[in-house]
């Protein structure tokens, strides 16, 4: 059978330091996700803002955990565009909850710049970024 196309396979995103960003993007999902769903349940009236924004980050997380397994030119550019704006939520919640501690009576995933999950949710965006930029280079013709 002839191929008119050539047909090209998906750009793999997981080989190489992309598995250990699976590996903790996954781990960040449980976390997130479990923590969030257990204190909106829960203590919900305690802290909102806090729980709200940790099911957000458990989503992002998810999307990009997604994103990095899937695949492909158009998966690279939507973890890369879900890593910035995590980072961008990392920094603004960081620095929003040490400015003004009384806003989040109750801590989230990215409070303190992510203290609480020792640091990763500020150092995983940054280090995403540069692997997402590093396999565009590679798969540039």
């Amino acid at each position: 059978m002839t191929v008119t196309k050539p047909e090209r396979q998906k750009q793999r995103l997981i080989t190489g330091p992309g598995i250990l960003l699976v590996w903790l993007y996954g781990v960040m999902v449980v976390g997130a996700v479990s923590r969030s769903a257990v204190q909106i349940s829960t203590d919900f009236h305690k802290a909102p803002l806090a729980y709200t924004l940790s099911a957000l980050a458990g989503l992002v997380y998810g999307f990009i955990t997604y994103s990095l397994v899937r695949g492909g030119e158009k998966a690279r550019r939507a973890a890369l565009v879900c890593c910035a704006a995590e980072l961008v939520g990392v920094l603004a919640v960081g620095t929003w909850t040490l400015v003004e501690p009384s806003a989040f009576p109750d801590a989230t995933v990215w409070s303190d710049f992510g203290m609480g999950y020792l640091f990763i949710p500020v150092i995983l965006p940054v280090t995403a970024i540069f692997w997402l930029n590093k396999a565009r280079r590679k798969s540039a013709p």
